[in-house]
């Protein structure tokens, strides 16, 4: 990596609040452990970890402490620079079948992974989120399931009762309430390893092909709100992330509250740099929250998104032949940009604190798999 990246991306991180604004701040934002020392029988002094002051806000007051630290990391970087991000399949030769083809093809892998608890592979997505974890990436996890569960086809075929489903008691709203705890436990294994969640659920509700849109923005409010309060306060997900993903018209009346997402975003495959939603993101709410293209075809070149004023949090190309259908030579520029994060410039993000400079690894050290 050149040396004008690694100067630019450590100066930029420490001054990100007063250059673009960020997300929304908070004086309390705080994981509480004891501020002291605590001593035995004998007197012998044993340090305590210090607390660790976050910078941004959560929507859960509650997040555990490495789930701040990568909101911080989120929310530094924001405007001005943009994570790389990868969507994975299951279904070809290999789970790190894009991965691999990105490494192959620009000599870096993506920051972030994105996995599907689709069909029902709870084990297999907390195993590789895990894995990805713990080579230094980031996660990200989207849901294609029926009411009751399965997967893709069922997602977009289910018809659904919205006032039988939102009706507590009701056999519909208990099986799908089973189904959901189903994620929530695979979600909480996550959080007892210590793996943060950018969670996104419910995606490109206000297209109305998923069967999670088919209400209308009122139920889909009640629905959100739903999940949101189950998984926060029944199964106390402290390691979400909350990411509320709009279809690529970003239509009105569909957003639950700043009380309930910490980062909003929208998609397309019209290979473009999406500024038109970016734009009508920008007025749902004046919270400051980050915004994410959370899928796309074609990544456009880094300076397109610099011109339309559009740097995302990150952009992530959907799978199989959408990450091959894009150009090799572009998708290697756009990797090797010094404005795209890739997972060797992640710090480590059990200590990340914001505006901490970024330590960059070699590409090299990624390619012999350091």
């Amino acid at each position: 990596m050149n040396c004008s990246k690694i100067a630019a991306f450590g100066i930029a991180a420490a001054i990100m609040a007063s250059v673009f604004g960020g997300c929304s701040q908070g004086g309390e934002s705080t994981v509480s452990t004891l501020n002291a020392t605590v001593s035995d029988n004998s007197q012998t002094e044993v340090p305590v970890k210090p607390e660790y002051v976050a910078k941004y806000t959560l929507s859960n007051e509650n997040a555990d402490e490495i789930t701040r630290r990568v909101y911080d990391l989120i929310c530094d970087n924001f405007g001005t620079y943009m994570f790389s991000c990868q969507q994975e399949s299951t279904w070809m030769s290999s789970p790190d079948y894009e991965m691999d083809y990105i490494l192959e093809t620009t000599g870096r892998l993506p920051a972030m992974r994105g996995l599907d608890f689709m069909n029902s592979d709870f084990d297999g997505v907390v195993e590789r989120s895990k894995a990805w974890w713990d080579k230094g990436g980031l996660v990200t996890i989207c849901w294609h399931t029926g009411i009751n569960g399965y997967g893709y086809q069922e997602s977009k075929d289910d018809v659904p009762d919205f006032d039988k489903l939102l009706t507590e008691g009701t056999p519909e709203h208990e099986a799908m309430i089973a189904n959901w705890d189903k994620a929530a436990t695979a979600l909480a294994e996550l959080r007892d390893s210590g793996v943060p969640v950018l969670w996104r659920p419910f995606h490109e509700f206000d297209g109305g092909w998923f069967w999670w849109g088919k209400g209308g923005g009122k139920n889909f409010i009640r629905l959100w709100q739903m999940m949101y309060d189950r998984y926060t306060n029944k199964f106390g997900l402290t390691n979400l992330i909350w990411v509320l993903g709009y279809s690529g018209e970003v239509k009105d009346g569909w957003y639950p509250g700043d009380d309930y997402c910490d980062i909003i975003g929208s998609d397309t495959y019209d290979n473009s740099t999406h500024v038109k939603a970016w734009n009508k993101l920008q007025n749902i709410t004046d919270s400051g929250k980050p915004l994410t293209f959370h899928e796309c075809g074609n990544v456009p070149r880094v300076e397109m998104f610099e011109r339309d004023g559009c740097l995302w949090s990150w952009f992530m190309i959907w799978h199989t032949d959408y990450i091959k259908g894009n150009n090799k030579k572009l998708l290697n520029i756009v990797y090797n940009h010094e404005k795209i994060i890739t997972i060797d410039e992640l710090p480590n993000l059990a200590t990340y604190k914001a505006g901490d400079k970024i330590t960059q690894a070699a590409a090299s050290e990624i390619v012999s798999g350091q």
